[in-house]
């Protein structure tokens, strides 16, 4: 496995333009049909129209678990050749092997020392700090999804917010 920011070769020894997408949006979410295939939509564009793509996502709630399992679906159907599924994490977690499983890497972003009440807000900055370009799902004018998106606004990222999409 490489580390985190290496630079990807293809075959022929050429550096890869990799374009890094994270995903945030609500811990509870209704419209799960509708909003699922609005983000398989969005990613077998990126998967055909990107050299390589590196999803960043969280585990913490129904719009992550969503948005992994449609990221999942459409590297089956257009190839797993040029995408990573990005696991971030603000802290340790008990099932960590399980999720090995799952996903293509894990990372740990924040600082162990970290209160682990701010832990996923500064594990989101980082996300969108270290992102091209941010999938949003924010349905209300406050939370932490919201709270990010403002934060891609002011870092000047690239954005979507599904709910208008």
């Amino acid at each position: 496995m490489r580390s985190f920011g290496d630079a990807l070769f293809d075959l022929r020894g050429q550096k890869m333009e990799i374009y890094r997408v994270a995903f945030m949006g609500h811990r509870k979410i209704d419209q799960i049909t509708t909003l699922e295939q609005k983000i398989e939509k969005l990613v077998h564009d990126l998967l055909l129209n990107k050299e390589y793509v590196e999803f960043y996502i969280g585990r913490n709630g129904d719009f992550d678990i969503l948005a992994a399992s449609a990221i999942k679906r459409m590297q089956a159907e257009v190839g797993h050749q040029n995408s990573s599924l990005i696991l971030v994490l603000p802290y340790s977690v008990k099932d960590e092997q399980y999720y090995h499983a799952y996903y293509d890497e894990i990372y740990y972003p924040v600082d162990p020392k970290t209160h682990y009440k701010s832990a996923i807000s500064k594990r989101n900055q980082w996300m969108i700090e270290n992102c091209d370009f941010l999938v949003a799902f924010v349905e209300r004018n406050f939370g932490g999804a919201y709270q990010s998106m403002l934060y891609a606004k002011k870092m000047e990222k690239s954005w979507i917010n599904l709910l208008n999409f």
